[in-house]
């Protein structure tokens, strides 16, 4: 897929990543990179005494895959300058390892900026699990560059 730049983006717009299935090697990896060692994420026998019955998939990975999920979608590659932030992000339902999850991105506001060359996006992310439930969700602001903003880059 080719690189979207701000006019071709519509409120309501929706894309789909693939799918990708969390393994152990993800948990293990994210608790060694953040140095998040808790009992429910990495002791099974503990997890087992929990409402969770198993282990349960940090969160915060949750949100590194979903935005790993954007990269695959290709859209923004050529045309994004910042990530402005994320917010009103929610846990709705956990994610364990050998779940198959997938990133639904609608697009929910279009801004362009005085300049013209460049302007904010307002982004919902979903991230659904093999079951079609959104397991999380939350917001986040993007600028992007015009057609013209790409065009002056070059230049």
């Amino acid at each position: 897929m080719s690189s979207y730049y701000l006019e071709d983006f519509a409120v309501d717009q929706a894309f789909q990543s693939g799918g990708r299935t969390i393994t152990e090697a993800d948990l293990t990896f994210f608790s060694m990179v953040s140095g998040d060692w808790n009992p429910l994420h990495v002791d099974a026998e503990f997890a087992k005494t929990t409402r969770f019955g198993q282990r349960v998939v940090h969160g915060a990975l949750g949100i590194a895959i979903s935005t790993g999920m954007l990269h695959e979608l290709g859209i923004f590659h050529d045309s994004v300058i910042a990530m402005l932030g994320l917010r009103n992000w929610n846990f709705l339902a956990p994610l364990f390892v050998n779940d198959t999850i997938h990133l639904k991105l609608t697009i929910t506001s279009v801004d362009l900026g005085k300049s013209g060359n460049s302007g904010k996006l307002g982004r919902r992310f979903q991230l659904i699990n093999q079951h079609g439930e959104v397991v999380q969700e939350g917001e986040s602001d993007v600028l992007v560059l015009t057609h013209q903003g790409a065009e002056n880059r070059k230049k």
